[in-house]
C-alpha cells in the first residue's frame, strides 16, 4: 500500500539538526507545494507572529534562532489544522547536547510518530485524526524497520539513545528489553545518573507528544535486545525494533 505524505526535504522525519548550547541556527524554508505550510522550532524562543507564519505556495521564510538550552526538540508544521500537517509527516528533531555530555561509543536518534492511512493512500479524514487511533506507530518513519535492519553495537559499549515523541497524539513508553538505563535525561534535566545515592536504574523513558530526552545503557552480553514502546498496542502497530550487541 502507498500513502501520500507531506515532508520537509522529501523525508519523514525531516532532516536532523544537531548542535550545542549557544549555536546559531539559520534555516531557509521554501514552500514548493500547492498549499500553505510553516515551521515551528521548539528549540527556539521567539515570537511566533512572523517566524511561524504560513508560507504561501512558492514563498519562502528564513528562520533564525540561538540554541539556549540542551535537549531534543521537536520541529513541525504549525499551519492549521496542525494535527493534519504533523500527521502527514511534517516534523523533525533538533538535538542540542548538554555542555558536559560525555562521549558514547554508539549514539542513535529515534523519533516515534503515528501514521493514519487515508482512503486510496490520500489524506486521512479529520475524524480519523481526532479519534487518535493510528494505523501505524513507527520509529523514524517506518513500521518495524529496526526489526528488518537492527541497530548494531559492541557488547559492553556505552550507548546513548535520543528519543522524541513527535505524536501527534500518542504517548511513548520507551523500553529496551533485557537492559536497564543508568542515565535518564528528560525535558531539560537529568532524572538519573550513574553513582546515584540509591544505586538505582530505570526501565523506561516516558514521553508525552512533543517531549524528548535520552537514555544511556550498556549491553554487557552479546545478543539481540528488542526496542519497543511499552504501550504495547503501539508496539504491535510497528513501534518496535532490535539492537544487536556483538562480541
Amino acid at each position: 500500500m502507498r500513502q501520500q505524505v507531506w515532508t520537509y526535504n522529501g523525508t519523514v522525519p525531516g532532516p536532523l539538526l544537531h548542535g550545542r548550547v549557544g549555536d546559531l541556527f539559520t534555516v531557509r524554508v521554501i514552500n514548493s507545494s500547492d498549499m500553505p505550510h510553516s515551521i515551528d522550532f521548539h528549540a527556539s524562543q521567539i515570537s511566533p507572529d512572523a517566524a511561524m507564519r504560513p508560507i504561501p505556495p512558492g514563498g519562502e521564510l528564513t528562520y533564525s534562532f540561538r540554541a539556549e538550552h540542551a535537549g531534543i526538540w521537536l520541529y513541525h508544521c504549525a499551519t492549521a489544522p496542525m494535527i493534519q500537517h504533523l500527521a502527514m509527516g511534517m516534523y523533525g528533531a533538533v538535538v542540542i547536547d548538554p555542555p558536559t555530555l560525555a562521549p558514547a561509543e554508539a549514539s542513535e536518534v529515534l523519533l516515534q510518530s503515528e501514521f493514519y492511512l487515508g482512503q486510496g493512500g490520500g489524506v486521512p479524514a479529520m475524524s480519523q485524526l481526532l479519534a487518535a487511533d493510528p494505523n501505524l506507530v513507527v520509529f523514524n518513519g517506518y513500521a518495524n524497520q529496526y526489526r528488518s535492519a537492527p541497530i548494531h553495537v559492541r557488547a559492553g559499549a556505552r550507548i546513548r539513545l535520543w528519543v522524541l515523541d513527535a505524536g501527534p497524539s500518542e504517548p511513548s513508553a520507551f523500553h529496551v528489553v533485557g537492559a536497564q538505563f543508568d542515565t535518564v535525561f528528560k525535558e531539560g534535566g537529568y532524572q538519573l545518573r550513574p553513582g546515584n545515592a540509591v544505586d538505582g536504574a530505570a526501565q523506561e523513558l516516558d514521553l508525552q507528544p512533543g517531549e524528548g530526552g535520552f537514555v544511556e545503557l550498556t549491553l554487557p552480553q552479546p545478543g539481540t535486545y528488542p526496542v519497543i514502546t511499552h504501550r504495547l498496542a503501539d508496539a504491535e502497530r510497528g513501534a518496535m525494533g532490535s539492537i544487536v550487541a556483538g562480541s
